[in-house]
């Protein structure tokens, strides 16, 4: 199951904006973080390959979700203007935000690439 963010636990675990003007990861491994909604229906083909990702990649990688109607404040901060914005955080470097439905092909080529994060071989 991924895990919801809301404000207080996306300072925790992402970024505290209240006390870093600059982009500081607060994570020990890269994570990517879903922007939805419960009504979006792109953003529920998104969540069963997400959740797929996340039982693929295990403890390589956390994946997170902010719905955006719920914690309008936090998709604002990255400017969400449509969903599912898909946000990647390296640990070290800038996110990079992706837009859409992407297929699962894409996200496992962006987590190589973006996060250099490989799938555990089993």
């Amino acid at each position: 199951m991924l895990e919801h963010l809301t404000k207080e636990t996306f300072k925790e675990k992402v970024f505290n904006f209240e006390l870093n003007k600059e982009w500081k990861y607060e994570g020990d491994k890269p994570c990517l973080i879903d922007f939805y909604a419960d009504w979006c229906g792109p953003c529920k083909m998104v969540a069963p390959i997400l959740d797929e990702l996340q039982k693929e990649y295990g403890d390589n990688l956390h994946i997170y979700k902010v719905d955006t109607e719920d914690q309008q404040e936090l998709a604002g901060m990255f400017g969400v203007q449509s969903i599912p914005s898909l946000l990647f955080v390296p640990v070290d470097g800038q996110p990079q935000m992706a837009q859409g439905a992407l297929p699962k092909t894409t996200f496992e080529q962006a987590i190589s690439e973006v996060l250099k994060v490989e799938k555990p071989v089993l």
